[in-house]
C-alpha cells in the first residue's frame, strides 16, 4: 500500500491502528511465550527494527531490572540496554550481534550482565536473529527472547569458586602454603613434555635442609614447621614467575626451571643456598640446606627425579652446604 498518498489525518489514524494492533499482537506473543517458555526467567520477546532503531518488548525485561514502566521512555532504542551492559560484557554482546548481522553466525546468542536501576547486575541470556531484510538484503528487522538468568549464573560462580578451593587445597602444601607433591610432579609433567616438543632447556633442582631432624629433636616440631615455612618462602621469593616450587616431601623441596639451562638453573641455586645459610632463624639458629641441579634430556619422569635426586646425596656425602650438578658426577 501507498501510504505516500495518505492525507495526515488519515496517517495518523492508520499509525494509532496500527499501534494498537502491535500492542494486541504483543500481548498475544506473551501469553504464546509464557506457555511456551514456561520455566523461571523467562522474560519475554523482544524486537529490534533497525531502521527505526526502535526496540519493542516485553514490560518484564525492563520490571525486572527495577524500573516502573513510567520510567521507560516512550520510544526505547538498542542502545537504552546497551549502554547498562557490564563494561565487561559489552563488547562480547556487541561482538554476537555483529557476527549475527554479517552472516558470520547463525543466530544472535550471548550472556551478559545487565545494570539494575539499583547499580546491581542482573545476568540475562539473549538469544535472536534476522527475520526480515531490506530490498538489498541487508538486516532490517530482529526478533528475540531473553531470560533471566541471575540464580542459575550465581549457583554456577558459586559452584566454581568452591572448585577453585577444592582444586588449591588439594594442590598446596597446608603447612608451607606452596604447591604440594601432587601439584609439582603434575606441573614437571607438563614442562617435560613441551620441552620434548620445543627442544628448549628444562632444568630442575631439589633441595633438602641440613640435620633437619637435629632442628626437630633440639627445638621441637613447631620450630622445625618454622623452619619449613621460612626456607619455602625463600625458595618461593628467590625465583621467577615462570618458575615453579613445591614441597616434595618432608624437609625436601623441588623448583622447576622451565626454558633454563643447566648453569643458569645452578647459579640461581646457588643464589638460593646462600640466602637460607645467611638467613637468621627463629633463636638467631643457622640453616644450611645442600642440592642437586640436572637439565632434561628426554628421560623418563623416574630417571629425571632419580639423577636430581643422586646428585643431592652426592651433596650431603661430600659436606652438605653446597649445590652438585650431574656434570659434577660424571666428572
Amino acid at each position: 500500500m501507498d501510504y505516500g498518498k495518505f492525507p495526515r489525518e488519515q496517517l495518523l489514524e492508520k499509525i494509532h491502528s496500527l499501534e494498537m494492533l502491535t500492542q494486541e499482537l504483543l500481548k498475544e506473543k506473551q501469553q504464546e511465550t509464557r506457555l511456551k517458555y514456561a520455566w523461571a526467567g523467562n522474560l519475554g520477546h523482544w524486537y529490534w527494527n533497525i531502521k527505526t532503531n526502535e526496540v519493542t518488548f516485553d514490560p518484564l525485561k525492563v520490571t525486572t531490572l527495577g524500573y516502573e514502566k513510567s520510567e521507560v521512555p516512550e520510544h526505547v532504542t538498542y542502545q537504552f540496554f546497551t549502554d547498562k551492559l557490564h563494561p565487561d560484557d559489552y563488547e562480547p554482546a556487541m561482538d554476537a550481534m555483529r557476527a549475527h548481522l554479517y552472516g558470520q553466525a547463525h543466530v544472535y546468542e550471548v550472556e551478559y550482565r545487565i545494570q539494575a536501576k539499583g547499580g546491581t547486575y542482573k545476568w540475562y541470556y539473549d538469544r535472536g536473529r534476522i527475520t526480515q531484510f531490506d530490498e538489498d538484503g541487508s538486516p532490517a528487522f530482529l526478533a528475540g527472547i531473553v531470560f533471566d538468568i541471575t540464580e542459575k549464573k550465581e549457583r554456577q560462580l558459586e559452584l566454581e569458586r568452591k572448585n577453585e578451593l577444592l582444586f588449591e587445597m588439594s594442590s598446596v602444601d597446608e603447612l608451607t602454603k606452596i604447591s604440594n607433591r601432587r601439584a609439582l610432579i603434575e606441573r614437571l609433567k607438563a614442562e617435560m613434555t613441551e620441552a620434548s616438543r620445543t627442544s628448549r632447556p628444562l632444568s630442575i633442582a631439589i633441595f633438602d635442609i641440613d640435620d633437619f631432624k637435629r632442628v626437630n629433636d633440639t627445638k621441637g616440631h613447631v620450630y622445625g614447621d618454622g623452619v619449613l615455612v621460612d626456607v619455602a618462602a625463600i625458595l618461593k621469593n628467590s625465583i621467577r614467575e615462570a618458575d615453579f616450587v613445591g614441597r616434595y616431601g618432608g624437609e625436601e623441596f623441588m623448583v622447576v626451571f622451565p626454558n633454563t639451562p643447566l648453569q643458569l638453573a645452578t647459579g640461581v641455586s646457588e643464589r638460593i643456598r646462600e640466602t637460607v645459610k645467611n638467613h637468621r632463624f627463629l633463636d638467631e639458629m643457622r640453616i644450611t640446606i645442600s642440592g642437586g641441579v640436572i637439565q632434561y634430556s628426554n628421560e623418563d619422569l623416574t630417571e629425571f627425579i632419580h639423577t636430581v635426586d643422586t646428585c643431592l646425596y652426592h651433596a650431603k656425602r661430600c659436606g652438605k652446604n653446597q649445590i652438585v650438578t650431574d656434570l659434577e658426577l660424571d666428572g
